[in-house]
């Protein structure tokens, strides 16, 4: 657990309520990364990271100050929470509302992830070896079509936290995470077409075997060729579409997590990651019966796991989308007092610089009962879409496209030929009013989420089942 001297931070709290704040708090976070870098089947380089320090966050007379100190003696540390005060003080003179923290359940818990193989019990030559024999095991060419390139980097990455409030909160945790990155570039050819992905996990060493790299990666490079060789030009125009859930978490880490931060929605955020359509959309309802959306950081093995956030609030699944009516949005403590509500334990930080801000863990759709088979059934003329290349979607999170990398026409019922570089446009109410039907599978892909200034990258997890939605326009 935690490797520091919790009275440390203990004699930090009462320091600053000392010092006159009105609530205080101190987290100690540590993370500790290797990484593997592999380009072309051959070892590029290795790398270790560690960081440390301890992070400060205090109100004073309704202002909000934050410092952090990379050394772990009382001074240092002292000297944060001087700063931290100093910061919020100045700050409550040109404020109009004062900040104040909401109600959440607050825990005092200790809890950490079990592995089944530590990734100190693998030797760096063995963990070389077995990313380079992944590599020497891929069909790299085959007919007119081959990878001009191939990067691999893995990760493991150990983060480690003790965060003490003057509300009583105190939790520490041990969470390990692998990760395994790669781009593929494929030629056939004057074609080229790019399949970036991640697959990743809580757990230890044995999530290599588990997340089935390997296997993932020589899928992905089939769906090059089938894209460049095999493919021929999609079919334009509105038709129905079925999704993998692949697309469908993305759709919704895009077009439902992030417009339901509710800093993003305040307008905290319109400077650095953009706004909400939740802002100024004046209705209720957001699609159809089909559309509900959780984002749960509790799921065990997801990337995005935990089970407190950095407030020591308890977390559990929050309804983001219920039935198509906007029900709930991703709170802190700060925002919910705002909205007169409880936090749902979303206040992360990247590090200890980093303040915690609100963050998404795994947002999924909510599965149905449909096999994949009865999703196709009813399709007459339309698109299956497996696997994106590119996405965009606006600042508000209104506007969006998609651009298929693997995809098929779907005639009568069934699969048939491939097309490649299927276009999907709509905006995000059409995207929930249009599910017509939604698979009884769930899974899950692993990301890191990019939002905040200064910059913050948290792990997180996308989700769905396989979905049908009619009548989108295709290009």
């Amino acid at each position: 657990m935690a490797s520091i001297d919790k009275t440390l931070l203990e004699r930090a709290v009462d320091e600053a309520l000392r010092q006159g704040a009105n609530y205080a708090e101190a987290r100690y976070h540590l993370l500790s990364q290797s990484n593997i870098l592999i380009v072309n089947g051959a070892l590029m380089g290795v790398g270790e990271e560690y960081k440390r320090g301890v992070a400060i966050r205090v109100i004073v007379d309704g202002g909000l100050g934050f410092a952090s100190a990379t050394r772990l003696d009382r001074d240092s540390v002292q000297d944060a929470v001087k700063r931290a005060v100093s910061s919020a003080r100045a700050s409550s003179r040109y404020i109009k509302k004062p900040i104040e923290m909401g109600p959440g359940r607050i825990g005092r818990a200790k809890y950490s992830v079990v592995v089944e193989k530590k990734f100190e019990d693998e030797s760096l030559d063995a963990k070389i070896n077995k990313l380079l024999d992944t590599y020497k095991n891929l069909e790299l060419e085959k007919n007119s079509f081959k990878i001009a390139s191939f990067t691999i980097v893995y990760t493991e990455r150990l983060e480690e936290k003790l965060i003490i409030n003057s509300d009583g909160g105190y939790v520490e945790s041990t969470i390990p995470r692998l990760a395994v990155f790669y781009n593929i570039a494929g030629v056939s050819g004057e074609k080229r077409a790019n399949r970036f992905n991640m697959v990743g996990g809580t757990g230890g060493a044995e999530l290599y075997e588990k997340l089935r790299v390997r296997d993932t990666m020589e899928d992905d490079i089939n769906s090059l060729y089938t894209n460049l060789v095999k493919a021929r030009s999609p079919p334009r125009g509105r038709m129905d579409v079925v999704l993998s859930p692949e697309l469908v978490g993305l759709i919704v880490h895009e077009s439902a997590g992030h417009p339901s931060e509710a800093d993003r929605i305040l307008g905290r955020e319109a400077a650095q990651a953009g706004m909400s359509f939740r802002t100024f959309y004046r209705e209720d309802t957001i699609g159809n019966e089909n559309a509900t959306v959780i984002d749960d950081p509790t799921i065990p093995g997801s990337y995005g796991f935990y089970l407190y956030d950095d407030e020591t609030v308890a977390a559990g699944p929050r309804i983001i989308y219920g039935e198509g009516k906007l029900v709930g949005m991703l709170h802190n403590r700060e925002t919910a007092a705002i909205y007169g509500v409880e936090s749902n334990a979303a206040s992360r930080a990247m590090d200890y610089e980093s303040e915690p801000i609100i963050r998404m863990a795994n947002t999924y759709l909510k599965p149905g009962d449909y096999r994949f088979e009865e999703l196709l059934e009813d399709v007459r003329e339309g698109v299956y879409v497996r696997k994106f290349m590119e996405w965009n979607i606006d600042d508000i999170r209104w506007g969006q496209r998609y651009v298929g990398l693997e995809a098929y026409i779907v005639r009568n019922g069934e699969l048939a030929e491939p097309v490649r570089d299927v276009a999907l446009e709509f905006t995000t109410k059409e995207f929930y009013s249009s599910i017509d039907a939604v698979g009884r599978d769930l899974e899950f892909s692993a990301a890191t989420c990019g939002k905040g200034e200064p910059g913050q990258g948290v792990p997180v997890g996308t989700g769905g089942p396989h979905i049908r939605l009619k009548n989108i326009r295709v290009g």
